[in-house]
């Protein structure tokens, strides 16, 4: 499975999403910025993300993924602390 496809399956599931994806082979980083986790704790936010793509793990075509997720205002923030 390639980031790219990550990437467009993420963006199909979450409407306006500024999403990254990056990796190789079966292990793979994500990064979402979305108003979808306004108001969430970051557990859900996650098992969200992991929601989308059980099946792709379950099938073992990724095997390992770090999730990162942000609102827009987190997002923000986060972005300018790594700026600096």
């Amino acid at each position: 499975m390639a980031p790219e496809e990550i990437k467009q399956i993420l963006e199909q599931a979450f409407d306006g999403a500024d999403v990254a994806a990056d990796g190789d082979g079966s292990h793979f980083k994500v990064r979402l910025v979305s108003e979808t986790f306004d108001g969430l704790r970051p557990v859900k936010k996650q098992q969200m993300v992991y929601q989308v793509l059980n099946d792709h793990i379950k099938s073992g075509a990724i095997h390992a993924l770090s999730i990162e997720t942000y609102t827009p205002q987190e997002w923000e923030k986060a972005s300018k602390l790594q700026l600096g």
